[in-house]
């Protein structure tokens, strides 16, 4: 599946080390996209692994995730406003 992962991390509670630790399992998964944006092809159990991660990095009173899930990325339509960043042009 295709997926998209966005996270509001507070800097209430320590917040800071929060939204490190969230952003370091994202990125073992996902493409970095844009400041607390994934995205990238993903497995279903891959997908309920990175949730069981970052889950303790939660705070349930400040902090927010969301996915959204398509089958494949050509279901998905995205557009770009203003700079692109293309995170994968180092790549030969």
């Amino acid at each position: 599946m295709y997926v998209i992962l966005v996270y509001d991390i507070s800097q209430e509670n320590n917040g800071q080390k929060r939204w490190s630790q969230v952003f370091k399992q994202c990125k073992k998964y996902l493409s970095h996209v844009q400041n607390s944006v994934f995205e990238g092809e993903i497995t279903a159990v891959q997908l309920k692994k990175l949730q069981s991660e970052i889950k303790p990095y939660i705070d349930q009173d400040y902090d927010s995730v969301i996915v959204f899930k398509a089958r494949q990325e050509k279901w998905l339509s995205k557009e770009t406003l203003g700079k692109k960043e293309d995170k994968t042009s180092f790549f030969l």
